[in-house]
């Protein structure tokens, strides 16, 4: 069983436990669940380069990438620096995250937040909803065809836009629906956590015009950010090369402003 399999597996035991805890309505009398979202698809055409800055802690791959600084400064500092979205990883066992840092985030930022984690199930979406999120992400390797149709439905119906992640041509092709906003290639194998940015270029084309596409992972310089804009992607999420930086705010003004040169 690869890592992937295991998150799965542990993300439905989660979910199944949080919905005994928490049901459905609990969620729907948040305040933020009547909130209007804000469309990231939007923010990252028109908001400067389209920086998705992300918020992460650790990962499988990496183990502890920064635990020292609160999402709140985080966040802010990303608002700051000229982002146009902000991705924020609510998975506790492998990434350290939490709903309460989507809430914390919101609490801080009037940019769009993307709930970065392993949706499997509807109770996610509305988890999303009242926590402050305005858009969903949706991986294809952990769905099929019919469960990616009836999540995008149910996140759209709740005003929330939805990243679906793919990373080969065979899970893009079962992906496309008009029930999603972007599509975001994950340059990183979530099986083998190996980088390719070249998995963006060859994906491109494929990418219909009316998805924003999105790369993911990897992104590193800005100059690698000025090629993948040539092969129609608007929109960069970056996280862990801005959560290692010492000063993550000035770091990532200092990089979308080299991507603009």
């Amino acid at each position: 069983m690869n890592i992937l399999d295991r998150i799965v597996v542990d993300k439905k035991k989660e979910v199944a436990q949080r919905k005994s805890l928490f049901p459905t309505s609990y969620w729907e009398q948040s305040p933020l669940f009547e909130r209007p979202c804000e469309s990231l698809a939007t923010h990252l055409i028109d908001k400067g380069i389209g920086i998705l800055a992300e918020h992460k802690r650790r990962s499988p791959s990496k183990a502890v990438i920064n635990q020292s600084e609160s999402v709140t400064d985080i966040v802010k500092a990303y608002t700051q620096a000229g982002a146009a979205g902000i991705s924020v990883l609510t998975d506790s066992k492998y990434f350290g995250g939490s709903l309460d840092d989507l809430v914390l985030a919101r609490s801080v930022t009037q940019l769009p937040l993307l709930r970065k984690e392993f949706i499997l199930d509807d109770y996610q979406l509305v988890e999303a909803k009242a926590h402050g999120a305005d858009a969903i992400l949706l991986i294809a390797s952990v769905l099929d065809r019919t469960a990616i149709k009836s999540l995008s439905e149910t996140a759209q119906s709740l005003g929330l836009e939805v990243l679906l992640e793919v990373h080969n041509e065979a899970e893009l092709q079962k992906a496309l629906m008009p029930s999603l906003n972007l599509l975001g290639v994950n340059n990183r194998d979530l099986k083998a956590f190996e980088v390719r940015l070249e998995t963006s270029q060859e994906l491109a084309s494929l990418i219909p015009d009316e998805f924003v596409k999105v790369s993911e992972s990897g992104i590193n310089d800005p100059q690698a950010v000025r090629d993948l804009r040539t092969y129609g992607y608007r929109g960069f999420l970056i996280g862990e090369h801005f959560m290692r930086a010492e000063n993550s705010g000035r770091f990532t003004h200092e990089f979308i402003q080299a991507c603009q040169q």
